[in-house]
C-alpha cells in the first residue's frame, strides 16, 4: 500500500511523536546492519516523544524522508547505508528507477487514497471477495495537522522521491484498474450472448415432433376425454 508522500510523511511524525520508534528494526541490507556512523540517530534517549514538526524535518538521516522508495528499493544498488558508496545524484536516479521497477513487478499494489479501487483489483487479482467493503476514511491524524504552505513544500522537497513515486504509482494504478476493468466487462458480455444462445438452441428443441403424429392432432385418449366430458 502507498501513500501520498505529505499525508503519510505528516501522520508519521504524529507517529513518533506520541513515543513510537524503530529501535528494533535491523535494517539489514547485504548481510550485515549501517554502523552507527552510516545511520546516525536523530534524537537522544529512548524515543523522540514531543517532537515538533521543524525538527522532524531537520534531521537529515530521518528514515521518514522518501521512506516509501527507501522500502520499495533494492538498496545493495546503492551501497546500503554508505552514502559515501557513490554520488548523491545517481544514488537518488538508481533508488527511484529501482522503486518503480519492483512496483510494477508487484502482481498488486494499492493506494490509500482509493480504497474502493484497491479492493476491486486485489480481489479480481487473487479472486478472493472480502465480506465487507473497504471504508474510505478522508479524516485521519494526517489530516488534522494544520501546516502552512510552506512546511508541505518543505515536507514535498525532503520526499521528492516519494513524490516522483507516487506519480507513477497512481498512474499505473489507474492503468491497471482500468484494464482490468475493461477485462471484466469483456467477459460479461461474452457469458451474456453464450446465455442467449443457449436459449435460442433450448427453445429450437423444446416440443420435438413425435413420428407419426402431424401437427395438429389430437390422440385418443383426448377424445375420449371430450366425449366423458
Amino acid at each position: 500500500m502507498l501513500r501520498d508522500p505529505v499525508s503519510r510523511y505528516l501522520s508519521e511524525w504524529k507517529h513518533v511523536q506520541r513515543g513510537a520508534t524503530w529501535k528494533t528494526s535491523l535494517h539489514m541490507c547485504d548481510g550485515r546492519s549501517p554502523t552507527p556512523d552510516e545511520l546516525p540517530t536523530c534524537y537522544p534517549g529512548d524515543d523522540w516523544s514531543g517532537v515538533s514538526l521543524r525538527e522532524f524535518m531537520d534531521c537529515t538521516y530521518n528514515l521518514a524522508n522518501n521512506r516509501q522508495v527507501r522500502m520499495l528499493a533494492d538498496l545493495s544498488l546503492v551501497g546500503c547505508y554508505n552514502l559515501t558508496f557513490m554520488n548523491e545524484s545517481e544514488r537518488n536516479t538508481i533508488l527511484l528507477q529501482s522503486a518503480k521497477n519492483n512496483l510494477k513487478n508487484m502482481a498488486f499494489f494499492g493506494l490509500t487514497e482509493f480504497q474502493r479501487k484497491t479492493q476491486f483489483l486485489f480481489e479480481r487479482t487473487f479472486n478472493l471477495k472480502f465480506i465487507s467493503p473497504f471504508t474510505q476514511f478522508n479524516i485521519t491524524r494526517a489530516s488534522n495537522v494544520d501546516i502552512n504552505e510552506g512546511a508541505r513544500q518543505r515536507i514535498e522537497e525532503l520526499n521528492f522521491l516519494d513524490m516522483q513515486l507516487y506519480e507513477y504509482a497512481k498512474d499505473l494504478f489507474q492503468q491497471r484498474y482500468h484494464h482490468t476493468k475493461q477485462l471484466e466487462h469483456q467477459r460479461d458480455r461474452q457469458k451474456r450472448r453464450e446465455g442467449r444462445r443457449l436459449q435460442r438452441e433450448h427453445r429450437g428443441h423444446r416440443w420435438p415432433k413425435e413420428d407419426g403424429n402431424t401437427d395438429g392432432a389430437v390422440t385418443e385418449d383426448y377424445n375420449s376425454q371430450v366425449v366423458r366430458w
